[in-house]
């Protein structure tokens, strides 16, 4: 996955929590509850990332898991449709998510975990389908993997050491 450094001084960013789960570790006294929360950070303009905060109350593990996420911001690259660039399937673990370009007024048509990273990323028209595992975690995982190996037309044809018009044809 590339990450690429993004500066979040002067971005406004907007949090989700994907999921919290309760876990217990049994130890000579009892039992030791902790939460783990999983949160989805994006601003809305192609920028997104996830994160995994882990501690013995709610909120704290809420606000490990949102520094967490913006750490690991990733870079959407966004056609004029505001939908991806071309189809690619993200995997993440034994999770792939199948993430297909929509025309406009499409709408985002996926299931809860990759719909909360679609629609941070400033997604809006796309059409996904989670294949493989179901556990909340590696679909949002393999979400942002997916997201983050799209390219632009720019990109592919600069690659390629053609012009874009030759690409799109």
């Amino acid at each position: 996955m590339k990450r690429t450094i993004v500066d979040t001084t002067n971005m406004e960013l907007t949090e989700k929590v994907v999921s919290i789960k309760r876990v217990t570790k049994v130890v000579k006294g009892g039992r030791n509850m902790r939460f783990t929360a999983l949160v989805v950070v994006g601003d809305g303009n192609g920028h997104v990332g996830a994160g995994l905060g882990k501690a013995t109350e709610i909120p704290e593990a809420i606000r490990k898991g949102k520094e967490d996420a913006t750490k690991n911001l990733v870079t959407v690259a966004l056609d004029e449709n505001n939908s991806v660039t071309h189809d690619i399937t993200g995997n993440f673990g034994s999770a792939s998510v199948l993430l297909k370009r929509a025309p406009e007024g499409t709408g985002v048509i996926a299931g809860g975990p990759a719909r909360n990273v679609c629609e941070l990323a400033g997604i809006k028209n796309i059409r996904t389908k989670s294949l493989g595992s179901n556990n909340k975690q590696n679909v949002v995982l393999a979400t942002i993997e997916g997201l983050s190996q799209l390219k632009t037309p720019e990109e592919v044809a600069k690659n390629r050491g053609k012009s874009i018009d030759e690409i799109m044809a």
